[in-house]
């Protein structure tokens, strides 16, 4: 009876900690909505969720009150491509799960999926997070295919470290109760139509397009069941082929690749030719070349502005104001790059707006462009009612390379802004202040 009774209770203290109701007010709110810019905001978090959004709203009972009056309020990030949780290590001997090496079960790499893959205890999560990321989509970064395979989004919560247990090492998940830290699989496929996609298929983009277009046109012909009773003899293989019919019918955005104008000219006339699927350009660091014939193809782009020298002959055009320009034309932009480095992309927004991107599109390219190429623009990317509860709280201009985010909600959830940066950096911190300290490689932290 007494052992019921001590379930019963904690079961009731887990639900009050995760149901707990917060109200952010008195900050400059970012909704990325209609609603605009609300110069005294509040936003309120309940059960996770966005409750509602307010212009100087009266907070009602039985919420924790968190005043945010001269800091600036936005939506959680969006790390709209990134290798998190698939690499520790990128040069390590061992497994790393951001690149994919030949296996049988896949004949052009259409088939593979991170989800499996993914590490919630990963350090990067946690460095990442702190700097106003919350969400990713994640994906392998090197492949001897020509698809990268399935990316897919996930939050950036992680796992935690319980402080109050008597075995300081041991970590307590939020994913224990059956959740997992990805919001959507098989959110996206990659493709290379640049040099390196050349190479992997056959040295020479004559092939590379040939093949590009044969594969689909294999996916679009190919039953919606094929039978293993039957034999097969496809340039992809049953698994290839059942993944990539969600392409072709537009269900899953196919990121593609490419750097120089040429190049760029070859997805829009795979676009033009393909009409269903829907393609997002990838890097396009000469997109401003051709950007109003990727706003005419509706195209959007996600690159990482910071290119402004060229660093191979496929990236000759390289310009800081390469998403100033392809707003100007109407191409959707948003900001990231294809690394587990995501943490940067605030910044790199900021040197964007520097160079001719206006501000509150800096933001978007950050927030809600991301969210609608990944499909996720009702649950991500915006400060919205019914939305995830991914909230940040700044000390500014979060475009302001001196400002810092304070505060980061995940799923309603305060985050601890704790790292192994931030350990590292008040252990050493500490040592500074001792007058006979014990070198540091004696010193055991716990």
């Amino acid at each position: 009876m007494n052992k019921l009774i001590v379930l019963l209770v904690a079961l009731t203290m887990t639900s009050y900690v995760h149901a707990e109701n917060i109200a952010i007010v008195g900050g400059k709110v970012h909704t990325m909505t209609s609603q605009g810019v609300i110069e005294n905001g509040t936003v309120l978090l309940s059960n996770g969720r966005i409750n509602a959004v307010l212009a100087n709203g009266d907070v009602p009972d039985g919420y924790r009150v968190i005043d945010a009056s001269g800091k600036v309020v936005t939506p959680g990030f969006i790390g709209a491509l990134t290798s998190l949780g698939l690499v520790e290590v990128s040069s390590s001997s061992g497994v790393v799960d951001a690149s994919v090496e030949i296996t049988p079960i896949s004949k052009t790499g259409a088939a593979f999926d991170v989800q499996y893959a993914i590490n919630p205890d990963s350090s990067l999560i946690a460095i990442t997070r702190l700097e106003g990321i919350t969400s990713a989509a994640t994906t392998m970064n090197r492949s001897d295919y020509l698809f990268g395979g399935q990316g897919a989004v996930i939050n950036l919560e992680g796992h935690r470290l319980d402080g109050e247990s008597a075995n300081a090492n041991k970590y307590k998940s939020e994913y224990e109760s059956g959740q997992t830290p990805v919001l959507k699989s098989g959110a996206f496929m990659t493709v290379d139509a640049g040099s390196d996609g050349a190479e992997m298929s056959g040295g020479s983009r004559a092939s590379l397009w040939v093949m590009l277009d044969k594969v689909f046109e294999e996916a679009k012909q190919a039953s919606d069941n094929l039978s293993p009773e039957k034999s097969w003899y496809g340039i992809n293989s049953r698994l290839d082929v059942a993944v990539l019919k969600r392409v072709v019918a537009g269900d899953m955005p196919l990121f593609m690749r490419a750097d120089r104008a040429a190049d760029i000219r070859q997805v829009i006339a795979f676009k033009d030719r393909h009409s269903s699927i829907n393609v997002v350009l990838v890097h396009g660091v000469e997109a401003w070349r051709v950007a109003k014939e990727l706003a005419g193809a509706n195209i959007p782009v996600i690159i990482d502005p910071e290119y402004n020298l060229p660093g191979g002959f496929d990236q000759m055009g390289a310009t800081l104001t390469n998403a100033a320009r392809l707003h100007e034309a109407g191409v959707e932009v948003a900001i990231g790059m294809d690394t587990h480095n995501i943490r940067l992309a605030a910044q790199h927004a900021g040197n964007a707006v520097a160079n001719g991107l206006p501000h509150e599109t800096g933001l978007a390219s950050l927030t809600s462009v991301p969210a609608k190429i990944l499909g996720l623009e009702k649950e991500v990317g915006s400060l919205r009612q019914g939305a995830r509860a991914d909230v940040v709280i700044w000390s500014g201009d979060p475009l302001e390379v001196t400002e810092a985010a304070e505060s980061v909600f995940i799923g309603g959830k305060a985050i601890k802004m704790e790292s192994r940066q931030t350990k590292l950096r008040d252990r050493y911190m500490s040592l500074q202040q001792k007058k006979h300290a014990t070198p540091s490689q004696y010193e055991r932290v716990e």
